[in-house]
């Protein structure tokens, strides 16, 4: 064998390895994810383009396959259908088996064909990089070898290899929908790994792209780092990207003593942080209210409303049998309680209505409004002063 191009310290073949697998994880969430899979960004094709010519020589993953198996996945998500749930299938095997389980997805002709719709299909994709996809890691493996000599060429490879299934099929698919903390409470089990997304490109941020999945932004917290949209920050500055949505930011405007329809927009279009508003600064109150209520010896009440603002606050679809008997029983134990859940469901009710006319919906959160401040319940009384003066910041 021919003596390798570059001789590197140990140390040298790790930043090499971590430096190639970064790339590959940008690739996947600003390429196939972000911009190819939820049309959130608009590429240059010049960075199209190499993103696709990496993706196939550092993973040989189709296009087609990738967004629609990930499109499946948020028509169905949770349900049978969904091609990698932990909550279908077990933590361990999405974990552990879901590149298998992503693999048997993509070679099911009805997935490419109803969810496949809008991947490249020029001439490169139909001659190269679909016919020959194994033959990219081929070539990735000789450049390796021939740049750093056969076991750290090798051993780089390697790495390249299990990156995305091991980061990507497994820990966002499994643990991404099994554990870590959720900032909108959805109807699916999406969490956010870690407060940083620092791995993965910002692809740990999971509950927040569940929650705004055609965002080119998966932060929405001010301590949430998305690497992912930092590149796409440098991308657009330098001409190579063009964002075309982010997630809506709700404004307040104190002054405003009326909902109108501006308010109307800011319900509808954040839905999701206007319901954790309302956890945060309705229920967290009422429910330390109750607790302070509550004598230290009767044991099984304490226990019941120690739990309380977790229970009233998860969407109905995800309590169990056990849970709603004990939602049931706190609910018919405390008036105040019970009116503040009434109320949670109204305002829910308000934006499932979003069919109807935007006059009727100014209507019904007006005299929602009217109903929260005449409860006798001052953190109702205030979040409804605040939820009149709500309005979208303007767009990005």
């Amino acid at each position: 064998m021919p003596e390798p191009i570059l001789d590197l310290p140990w140390w040298g073949y790790v930043l090499i390895a971590l430096a190639f697998t970064h790339v590959t994880i940008i690739s996947v969430t600003v390429y196939l994810h972000r911009h190819q899979t939820h049309l959130a960004v608009t590429l240059h094709p010049m960075a199209s383009h190499f993103f696709r010519l990496w993706l196939w020589v550092s993973t040989a993953m189709n296009t087609k396959e990738w967004i629609a198996v990930h499109r499946k996945h948020h028509a169905n998500v949770e349900q049978d259908d969904d091609p990698h749930s932990p909550q279908v299938y077990g933590i361990h095997r999405v974990l552990w088996l879901g590149a298998l389980l992503y693999h048997k997805e993509s070679r099911c002709a009805e997935t490419l064909e109803k969810y496949g719709y809008g991947a490249p299909n020029d001439w490169i994709e139909r001659a190269v990089y679909t016919p020959y996809s194994l033959l990219g890691p081929i070539i990735m493996l000789l450049v390796n070898v021939l740049l750093f000599g056969v076991v750290a060429g090798l051993s780089i490879w390697l790495v390249q290899m299990v990156w995305i299934p091991f980061w990507a099929a497994g820990v966002i698919n499994g643990i991404g929908h099994f554990w870590g903390y959720r900032n909108y409470e959805l109807s699916d089990a999406s969490r956010n790994i870690v407060p940083w997304g620092l791995i993965i490109g910002g692809e740990e941020l999971h509950n927040n792209h569940h929650a705004f999945a055609s965002s080119a932004k998966f932060s929405t917290k001010k301590w949430e780092l998305d690497l992912g949209w930092m590149y796409l920050c440098i991308m657009r500055a330098l001409g190579l990207a063009k964002v075309k949505k982010t997630a809506p930011v709700i404004v307040l405007q104190s002054h405003k003593e009326h909902c109108d329809l501006d308010t109307v927009k800011a319900v509808l279009g954040n839905r999701f942080q206007v319901m954790a508003n309302f956890v945060r600064e309705v229920l967290k109150d009422v429910c330390r209210e109750e607790m302070r209520r509550t004598p230290r010896n009767d044991k099984e009440r304490w226990a019941l409303v120690r739990h309380a603002r977790s229970l009233m606050a998860r969407e109905q679809t995800r309590l169990d049998a056990i849970s709603r008997t004990r939602l049931r029983h706190l609910l018919d134990t405390s008036p105040k309680l019970s009116t503040v859940y009434a109320m949670q469901q109204r305002l829910q009710d308000i934006w499932n209505r979003s069919a109807v006319s935007q006059e009727h919906l100014l209507n019904a959160l007006e005299e929602w409004c009217r109903s929260a401040e005449e409860s006798g319940i001052e953190a109702l009384r205030e979040f409804s002063q605040r939820l009149r003066g709500y309005t979208l910041a303007p767009a990005f």
